[in-house]
């Protein structure tokens, strides 16, 4: 069951208050990314000091430890809600970094393609001086290979390297 306001600002202290708020849409949204990381890091913090908290109380409770106040703990139902609170705007935070982190690579991406796609256009004007038509006009030059033997030469020198690797006599 979702809580209200009025029982998160009973939990939480001002200054923790005002923090999970800023984790909130639409707040979360007007913050640059350097705020983002300083709010993230006060926000951890703040929610380990809340889970040490609540565990020494756990602790208290059953008497495995020795009380940290003047009292021994008897209920840590509050501390429980404070370190959850706490966690899920941890959580947010953490969501909204990735997500302009995302953004941050897709624009990225974006930018590479289109300054590749300005390249491509620059360079678009010498596919214009090529000939309309699809003729090859004269076709390909032969390239004679001076190596190799005359095509169909069975006694020529070219084909003696042939027959001694075959190792019999046409």
């Amino acid at each position: 069951m979702a809580q209200t306001r009025n029982e998160d600002k009973r939990l939480l202290s001002k200054d923790e208050f005002d923090l999970v708020e800023r984790s909130r849409q639409p707040a979360i949204a007007s913050l640059s990314d350097a705020e983002v990381g300083e709010m993230l890091t006060r926000l951890r913090d703040m929610r380990d000091r809340a889970q040490t908290i609540e565990r020494q109380q756990r602790r208290e409770i059953r008497r495995k430890a020795a009380p940290s106040g003047a009292r021994p703990a008897s209920d840590n139902s509050s501390s429980i809600g404070k370190a959850d609170l706490l966690a899920s705007a941890v959580q947010r935070m953490n969501k909204e970094r990735s997500r302009r982190h995302a953004k941050a690579a897709r624009d990225k991406t974006r930018d590479g393609m289109v300054r590749a796609l300005r390249s491509k256009r620059s360079t678009a004007h010498s596919a214009r001086q090529r000939p309309t038509s699809r003729t090859a006009d004269e076709g390909m030059n032969p390239i004679p290979n001076e190596k190799g033997a005359v095509s169909g030469a069975f006694d020529e020198a070219g084909h003696r390297p042939v027959l001694e690797r075959s190792r019999k006599v046409r």
